[in-house]
């Protein structure tokens, strides 16, 4: 019985981080396809607004949880332009999370896709110094479609926010009392060792990893060079 016992623990032992890699690239891989999907449509992401990002954002599938709590909490990634001025190629994907608070009241039982697009150089390094709220430490607005976002270059608005509901409508999505703070746990899990989400976007202290590439593709191909 102590034989069996002590080898379920082992087993489980193993089991455990190869689970967590597999939640991790899920997170990835349907963080890439969320991107695409804003990206493709003619009411999703303006491309002259992208073009101008230093860092994207994307949350995947936020749900609420807890009844009646109306908290509604993701788990997504934040892939930045490198350089010490946000104007290089795109970095390797660090892990983010999402506290969008009393907004699940709103989001009823559906699960609802999140872009943020960070215009400013200032609001990319304060998201990347770790847990912030918008609002109070980056100001934050339900980003432009269509034809609005032509004229779209406010320099005092950090991050422009975008939304998919399950039903497939596209829209801005004012989250401005939402909270962010790295992953930790996850990046390390990710690329091995404890890494800061600075460490990896802005140091470079990580490679892209086979399921990060998806993410970097399509930000690549959608926007190779910033334009500011």
């Amino acid at each position: 019985m102590k034989k069996c016992l002590l080898l379920a623990l082992a087993c489980a032992t193993v089991a455990l981080p190869a689970v967590a890699q597999n939640k991790i690239d899920n997170r990835l891989g349907d963080s890439a396809e969320v991107l695409r999907q804003f990206l493709a449509k003619t009411d999703g992401i303006p491309q002259n607004l992208l073009n101008k990002s230093a860092c994207v954002l994307v949350f995947p599938a936020v749900k609420k949880v807890g009844i009646g709590l109306g908290v509604t909490y993701g788990r997504g990634v934040i892939a930045c332009r490198s350089g010490a001025d946000f104007n290089g190629k795109w970095s390797a994907p660090a892990m983010y999370k999402l506290d969008v608070g009393s907004l699940g009241v709103q989001l009823g039982s559906s699960s609802t896709d999140y872009v943020l697009v960070v215009e400013t150089n200032v609001g990319a390094s304060k998201i990347l110094s770790g847990k912030l709220k918008l609002g109070a430490d980056a100001t934050a607005v339900a980003g432009p479609t269509g034809a609005k976002a032509v004229a779209a270059n406010d320099p005092n608005v950090d991050v422009l926010t975008y939304s998919r509901a399950k039903g497939g409508l596209f829209a801005g999505a004012s989250i401005a009392s939402a909270s962010m703070d790295t992953d930790d746990d996850a990046n390390a899990v990710v690329y091995g060792k404890p890494v800061t989400a600075s460490q990896i976007v802005r140091d470079g202290a990580v490679t892209i990893t086979a399921s990060g590439k998806a993410l970097d593709s399509v930000l690549t191909k959608a926007s190779p060079k910033r334009i500011q």
